[in-house]
């Protein structure tokens, strides 16, 4: 064992030993310091993160300017002191780190804790990455603030009385979930302008003016606040109770001016800050968007404040337009509001697709009547609270941010900031990579936030940037190093005007003809690359309109890189000497290729779906028959009965692995149709059959339509053998027996028939044989009896002969 160690060891020097000189090799070859145009140690560390200023002053006299800009390593081996070296990194501290929380009411519940750590400091050097962690755990029991805000126009009036006991039974399902509960109520019908309302005299007190189904109504209003949160729910039915519906002209509602208000109208809302802000918007019906208000008159875009006057009404309705979309998730995000789209099924797929552009926010399907109001506003608090996403506020430009979550498997999912199915009480990690691009003014410090969607807590982060170096401290103007021309710093001189020279001891306009080729790249070659002009030994490169020209030899300049589609670098690098460095998240010659995967990830969570591999922030397919944007749709896969299964079990049957509501909805969005019998003649189609729980078949096809969609269509119920009747069973056993039997009987008999007819027939023979005989013997006469009974024994005594009796 002890030799086995030994020669263990002497692997592993070798390897550490032929990397080294790989590695050293590489930089030789490659050496993007040195290559750069760097004349100081500040634009020395601007050129890449692993390049290091040598400071002293006595370092490389002979030499360029240029070579003071170095792998650290190789500064050090050329005989620079590594105090001189000037090479600072980036770095992460902890300003303020108190532990999660496990709990969320009760005496401690201003202190809950969700979210570790709560401040930090980075330090950023250009292209030096950093990295930090960032955990999360939502606390059981925390309170809940509900709004429910309702649509009052006139086909909303059945689900009014519908939820006029809501109160009571929601309170009731809540506090299973918290023991803090809370709940208020408001309610909107539109504008009360043309062409959105009815604006005659005759409608202003009774829209309902003249309509028979239902006569009498209160006045159009934009946005009414009844009832401020409060744990009081006696009080929301007694306010439900006294409403009556309205009415408008035009279909769409004007719903997104009451959600920015109760929104932001903080303190009239009473919306608390250590609590989950749920916001129920209950409709049936489209809404108005942005620039509808323009139809109306109103060219005034929506200022995002609050305006509710002394009667708690939405004063500004007819002055301004309908809020945006953007505007509306910003002030929602802001105010750390959930909004749940309560909404009939025929517009179940407009609000989804509204979800997708304001974050933090769900839909459920609400029955005409809201009789399912209850169990939908439960499924969605289970739902958002299932959730963790990480957002990202006041996010400066010149940072880059890479997200890895880590959610309850415990496997990093690259370029996610967002965990699914978690559990109250599970942790769940991010790991985030700051990259800076480049460098500020002087003395800039940023900061940004990042929070949970929907959260209170947040993290906030500060950064401060690492582009200067400690030498520049001890800078000195007309310094006798410098010859009294120039500016000593960082161990080289920044000559006056007029001035050149490692010393500034050359003035402009002189020229010594024998140490021309100090300024060639090589024998042979133009003197300065044919782009400059030598003087004191140096080149002075040209200026360009097309950038940069530099280098020893002015050999190099930042103009002269691939580009894609007319952008140099692709806008994702920077020009070096003819080659493109990328900036972080990028590769290729041009860096139009993104290392980004999160475009990649498909609903279940692996890249590509497992069929292919991320290239450029697309899918390539590589499994036969896959496509699609994540290679989510493949017919013809292996695994594709068995991917699809688990959706028909969990969305016709509610049965399976994804039977949970939620994961249900996420991973099977693929439209399945119901028959009675399965069509199996399409050659497009792929046939499945599986066996359920109950031994039973269930078949299905799946198919691609030329849109794209996949179909999949069922049977409505698995095929099942019916069981044997018992009784006519047991009358078969029974039937089946005496049938054998009698067939026995019946070739017994026939056997014995036959036998006894040729024994018979045997005997008939022989019988005839005794009479031939008897009748045709000479010497045999018969004798004449005197007596009849000697007839008889006569007769008896030849059967006795012939018979062979005695």
């Amino acid at each position: 064992f002890r030799d086995f160690v030994v020669m263990l060891n002497a692997v592993v020097l070798g390897v550490k030993a032929l990397l080294e000189i790989i590695i050293n090799e590489m930089h030789s070859c490659l050496n993007v310091c040195m290559s750069g145009s760097a004349t100081s140690c500040e634009e020395c560390l601007l050129i890449h993160p692993s390049c290091a200023w040598c400071a002293q002053e006595d370092f490389g006299q002979a030499r360029t300017l240029n070579s003071r800009c170095d792998f650290s390593q190789n500064l050090q081996k050329r005989g620079c002191d590594a105090p001189f070296i000037e090479n600072p990194r980036s770095g992460s501290s902890l300003l303020r780190s108190k532990p999660l929380s496990s709990k969320g009411s009760g005496v401690t519940q201003y202190d809950v804790i969700q979210i570790y750590p709560q401040k930090i400091s980075l330090s950023l050097r250009p292209g030096d990455q950093t990295s930090f962690e960032v955990q999360v755990r939502p606390v059981e029991d925390y309170p809940v603030d509900l709004y429910y805000l309702m649509d009052l126009s006139l086909s909303m009036k059945d689900d009014l009385d519908t939820i006029r006991n809501l109160g009571t039974k929601l309170a009731e399902e809540m506090r299973k979930l918290t023991s803090n509960f809370r709940l208020g109520f408001g309610s909107f019908v539109d504008k009360n302008i043309s062409p959105f309302s009815y604006t005659a005299p005759k409608y202003q007190d009774n829209p309902c003016n003249g309509y028979k189904l239902f006569p009498n109504c209160v006045p159009t209003f934009g946005f009414r606040h009844l009832l401020s949160l409060t744990d009081k729910v006696d009080r929301f039915n007694e306010e439900v109770q006294k409403q009556m519906v309205s009415r408008n002209r035009d279909a769409p509602e004007g719903g997104f001016d009451a959600i920015l208000q109760a929104a932001v109208c903080k303190e009239k809302i009473g919306w608390r800050k250590e609590a989950y802000h749920l916001l129920v918007f209950a409709t049936d019906d489209v809404p108005h968007l942005a620039l509808d208000g323009k139809l109306g008159g109103l060219v005034h875009p929506h200022d995002g404040q609050c305006h509710l006057n002394d009667k708690n009404e939405y004063s500004a309705a007819n002055m301004m337009d309908y809020p945006s979309l953007a505007l509306l998730g910003e002030k929602l995000a802001e105010n750390n509001i959930f909004l749940i789209f309560a909404v009939t099924k025929r517009h179940y797929v407009l609000y989804k697709n509204l979800t997708a552009l304001i974050p933090g926010t769900t839909v459920e399907i609400l029955d005409q009547d809201s009789k399912n109001i209850i169990q939908l506003i439960v499924n969605a608090y289970n739902n958002i609270r299932s959730k963790v996403e990480l957002s990202v506020w006041d996010h400066p430009e010149d940072l880059s941010l890479a997200f890895t979550a880590t959610c309850q498997d415990g496997q990093p999912l690259t370029g996610l900031r967002k965990c699914a199915d978690v559990k109250i009480g599970d942790t769940v990690s991010f790991n985030i990579t700051v990259d800076a691009r480049g460098c500020p003014p002087k003395g800039t410090r940023k900061s940004f936030t990042i929070r949970p969607v929907g959260f209170k807590d947040r993290l906030e982060v500060s950064v401060d940037y690492r582009c200067d170096c400690s030498c520049t401290y001890y800078t000195k103007t007309n310094s006798s190093r410098c010859n009294s021309a120039g500016t000593y710093s960082c161990g080289i001189c920044r000559c006056e005007p007029g001035y050149l020279g490692a010393r500034c001891e050359c003035e402009e306009g002189e020229v010594d003809h024998q140490h021309l080729s100090a300024c060639r790249e090589a024998e042979g070659k133009q003197v300065c690359s044919g782009r400059g002009e030598c003087s004191c030994n140096q080149c002075l490169c040209y200026e360009s309109e097309f950038g940069k020209i530099y280098g020893t030899f002015c050999e190099c300049d930042d103009f002269s890189c691939a580009r894609h589609k007319g952008i140099l670098c692709s806008g994702h690098g920077e020009c070096h000497c003819g080659e493109c460095k990328c900036h972080a998240g990028y590769i290729g010659d041009n860096c139009n290729c993104s290392t980004e995967t999160a475009s990649c990830v498909s609903d279940d969570g692996k890249i590509c779906s497992g069929r292919g591999s991320c290239v450029c922030g697309r899918c390539q397919c590589t499994e036969p028959g896959a496509f699609g944007d994540t290679c989510e749709k493949c017919p013809t896969c292996p695994d594709a009965c068995g991917t699809k299964r688990e959706c028909i079990e969990c969305r016709l049957f509610n049965t399976g692995r994804l039977a949970d509501n939620q994961t249900c909805q996420r991973m099977c969005k693929d439209e399945i149709i119901t028959v009675e019998t399965l069509q199996t003649d399409d050659s497009n189609t792929v046939q499945c059959v599986y066996k359920t729980e109950n031994d039973c078949v269930m078949k299905f096809t799946y198919s691609e339509h030329a849109n794209g969609q996949s179909v999949l269509t069922a049977l409505k119920e698995p095929e099942c053998a019916v069981a044997p009747n018992a009784m006519t069973v047991l009358l078969a056993v029974v039937g089946s027996i005496l049938l054998m039997g009698i067939v026995l009987l019946a070739l017994w008999k026939l056997v014995i028939t036959i036998h006894d007819r040729r024994e018979f027939a045997r005997f008939q023979s022989a019988r005839s044989r005794a009479r031939y005989e008897m009748a045709s013997n000479p010497v045999y006469k018969q004798s004449i009896p005197s007596h009849p009974m000697e007839t008889v024994f006569h007769m008896h005594s030849i059967k006795s002969c012939n018979g062979g009796v005695h």
